[in-house]
């Protein structure tokens, strides 16, 4: 065979070889594969793995996998988690999947006005985490201030985020944990060790909704962002709209400024753990730094977690000559100037 022979034979192998291993990475083993999950546990090698997507018929060669990886120079960065991939998947396409770390993701939902009970029982409920593992990290809610002192510190996260440096270290997180729509990676949810990272994921948010020019407008009235977000709280358990929140927080801005007890309802439901207030004189008496009724001032703390509109309105109050307001049970918000206006009001719309 003369040397054009050798040469011809020579490129038509590797033609060939490179048709058979382009085939064999870039395109799947079948094409209407289902979809399976696939978990690659933390610690395990790239052997472990390729052997795993061969047992689940998930591949046509390890070999191919092996190939394409080491060629990548990636078998270091492929991550632990649940994954969903098909055998209609090409070894490329899957194996970026590990890279990338594209895992399964459960999606979370806090809804605005949620407490910390409320957050911690919503994970227990879903069946990720204990209740009791939530309050460790964000502490655990109490009205009563003598049992406040004796609870464990909740974690400290003021080193890493500054909005937190003026809240008081013995209260917990009621009020920063932003309510939003939230992806939760499967492997975060069986690892306990990672609860602080969501609670992190909300803290995260609430640091980019209180933008620069929202913090330097709270500096500006020479109010702290506990302060804020504590009358934040009042507002979201308060009235619905952002026109409202705006006007009934012109109304408690105005009361503290002239030393006038707030009398917030939802301060009083907080103390008594209740959704609505059933035995409203007898509540008014509880002894409670939370009571705006029977102590002046903004209470402890925040009673809620807000959303964007409570705080917006908490910052940028709207001014009115009203001095109360109530919230009927069909949402809406009757004001008045005077206490006797008031009273009429409260007769006819709370009492009918």
């Amino acid at each position: 065979m003369n040397r054009k022979a050798y040469i011809f034979c020579f490129l038509f192998f590797v033609l060939c070889s490179s048709f058979y291993i382009g085939q064999g990475i870039y395109l799947g083993k079948n094409i209407s594969g289902a979809k399976q999950i696939f978990l690659i546990e933390k610690g395990e090698s790239i052997k472990e793995i390729v052997t795993n997507l061969e047992k689940q018929e998930l591949i046509k060669n390890k070999g191919f996998f092996f190939l394409y990886v080491f060629l990548k120079g990636d078998s270091k960065k492929i991550k632990a988690g649940e994954y969903i991939i098909s055998s209609s998947q090409s070894i490329s396409k899957i194996a970026q999947k590990f890279i990338e770390g594209d895992v399964v993701k459960e999606k979370i939902t806090i809804i605005e006005g949620w407490g910390i009970k409320d957050i911690a029982w919503y994970f227990e409920n879903k069946g990720m985490f204990q209740a009791e593992e939530i309050f460790e990290i964000i502490g655990f809610p109490s009205t009563d201030y003598s049992k406040i002192k004796d609870l464990p510190l909740p974690k400290d996260f003021s080193n890493e985020f500054s909005f937190l440096k003026d809240k008081p270290k013995n209260l917990g997180l009621e009020g920063y944990l932003f309510p939003d729509t939230y992806e939760i990676r499967k492997q975060e949810l069986i690892n306990n060790e990672l609860i602080g990272e969501i609670i992190k994921k909300m803290l995260r948010n609430f640091n980019e909704k209180l933008n620069p020019d929202l913090r330097e407008e709270i500096a500006q009235q020479n109010k702290s962002i506990f302060e804020i977000i504590t009358m934040a709280s009042l507002l979201e358990k308060e009235v619905r709209s952002l026109k409202d929140k705006k006007i009934a927080s012109g109304i408690l801005w105005k009361r503290l400024k002239n030393k006038v007890a707030l009398q917030v309802d939802a301060t009083i439901n907080y103390v008594a753990d209740k959704k609505i207030t059933d035995t409203f004189k007898e509540d008014i008496k509880i002894d409670s730094p939370y009571n705006t009724y029977k102590y002046r001032g903004l209470p402890l703390g925040p009673i809620c977690n807000p959303g964007l509109d409570s705080i917006l309105a908490s910052i940028y109050p709207e001014d009115s000559d009203f001095w109360y307001y109530l919230s009927t049970p069909e949402g809406e918000t009757i004001y008045s100037k005077t206490l006797e206006e008031h009273n009429i009001a409260r007769a006819k719309y709370l009492f009918k």
